[in-house]
């Protein structure tokens, strides 16, 4: 069962790549799996600051591979 805050990253993800949300599993790769390039990415890194609030350190975004990094990224950054 996701989260709240996971349920937010999966629609972003899925809004900001043009693919179905039921497709954005923890496990994928986002660039392998979505097609992602670099343009995508940071795009989908403004959009997630958008929506909660954030700044996100580029190094650390860059670290993002998988939708679960994204999951726990997000988690250290946003006050519970």
């Amino acid at each position: 069962m996701m989260t709240e805050q996971q349920k937010r990253i999966t629609k972003v993800i899925a809004e900001q790549l043009g693919i179905n949300e039921n497709f954005v599993l923890p496990s994928s790769n986002i660039i392998a799996d979505f097609g992602a390039d670099s343009l995508d990415a940071i795009e989908l890194v403004m959009a997630l600051e958008d929506e909660f609030g954030i700044e996100l350190v580029d190094d650390e975004c860059e670290k993002c591979a998988t939708v679960q990094d994204v999951f726990n990224l997000i988690a250290r950054e946003v006050a519970p």
